[in-house]
Order: C-alpha cells, then structure tokens, then sequence
C-alpha cells in the first residue's frame, strides 16, 4: 500500500507543479533592482523618492515621475497592493509604456487617484482601446479618461488595496479588491513597460507579482 501511495504521489506531484502557475516577483523587498526611476525634475536624487522598508516600496509623490520595470512584458497578469500612509491622492499604474522616458509615456494607466480607483487613461493622441463596442482615443490631448464601471470600492486610508491588472492579446481588464472595474479591448498596443507613478503624495505598494499568461494568438473584440 505505501509503495503504491509513493508510486501515485510521484507522478501526481510533477503535474500538480506543472499546473501551477508560473509567479514572478517583480518587487524583492529590499531593493529596487528590475526597476528605473524616471523623474520630472532633475534636481533630485532617486532615493529621495522612491525607498524601500520592511518589504514595502514608498514613493514621496514629489516630483512628478514613475518607477519603470528594466524589460517591457505582454501577456501576463499583475496584481499589486497599495496604500495611502497618509492623505490619500494621485498616482497610477502604467502598463505598455513605450517611447522615451517622459513624463508621462505613452501607455495605459490603470488610475489609483483615490475615489477613482479603476478609472482607464489613456496617455498618447496614436493610443486607442475598444470600450463597450466604442473605440476610445484621445483627441486635442494626450489624455483621456474611461470611467470604471462600479462605484468606488476602495478602502480607507492607511489600509492595503489590491489591484489586479490582466493583459492577454490586446485587451485589458482591472480590478480593484477583487471587482471588475474597467476592460477594454482591441488596444492598439499590446506590450511594454509597467510603471507605477509618482504623482503628488505619499504611497506604497508591496507584493508586486507578475504571472505570465499564454497568448491566445486571438484578437480580442
């Protein structure tokens, strides 16, 4: 009986690794290796932005700028937590970021300005997404604002959000604690930087995970 339960386990223990999901931290806890900083005023030093304690990653919001991934992904699932240690404000996270690092890239930003958590902007006039069978692209500005589909479900200052980010083919989806927020399809571009934004207070983000997702070779409608 033992020798069969072995033989069992041995083979089922293979397959269930194989069918887990390949997690990637993009954030190690200690320090900002994988990542650039990009800020909009040159007179100061990236530490006195962005810093890293007991596993968290803090940024100052001031000046103007993001944190960028050293490698542009597609096709993957991001899911991060993020928190105002104080009053809560502006800040974003920017997927498909392509270009010169500018602020702000052409990308699409999956909004975390408080009480507009899951809003979609688009940044870029050649930048388009299909919304509810409506192409979206920005004229006469670089930006525009797709609202999210639910009313704000964040929670209090000084506690952890979570926000899940899922890029597959050409679409986009965002949740914000476990709720649809916002999709969007068709995206005229479909890989690049992930960033996360510096945008005029204090915030902190930790368990920064990517997980790589097939491609369908499918685009989405």
């Amino acid at each position: 009986m033992k020798r069969l339960l072995f033989i069992v386990g041995s083979v089922l223990y293979p397959l269930m690794l194989n069918g887990c999901a390949q997690q990637i931290p993009l954030f190690n806890g200690y320090n900002l290796d994988g990542w650039k900083p990009v800020l909009s005023d040159t007179s100061y030093s990236p530490p006195q932005v962005w810093s890293v304690r007991n596993g968290i990653l803090r940024c100052e919001g001031k000046p103007n700028g993001y944190l960028r991934t050293t490698r542009p992904y597609s096709h993957y699932k991001l899911r991060l937590e993020w928190r105002w240690p104080q009053e809560p404000a502006n800040s974003g996270i920017l997927v498909h970021a392509a270009g010169p690092d500018q602020v702000w890239p052409t990308s699409i930003e999956a909004q975390l300005r408080s009480g507009d958590a899951g809003d979609i902007i688009l940044i870029g006039e050649d930048l388009s997404l299909i919304v509810d069978s409506q192409k979206m692209q920005p004229t006469g500005s670089r930006l525009l604002r797709i609202e999210r589909k639910n009313p704000t479900n964040e929670k209090k200052p000084g506690q952890w959000n979570r926000c899940e980010i899922i890029c597959r083919d050409s679409a986009v989806e965002i949740y914000i604690n476990g709720l649809l927020q916002n999709k969007g399809s068709r995206a005229s571009v479909s890989s690049g930087y992930i960033c996360l934004q510096s945008e005029g207070a204090p915030i902190e983000f930790r368990n920064i995970i990517l997980e790589p997702l097939p491609q369908t070779g499918k685009r989405s409608r």
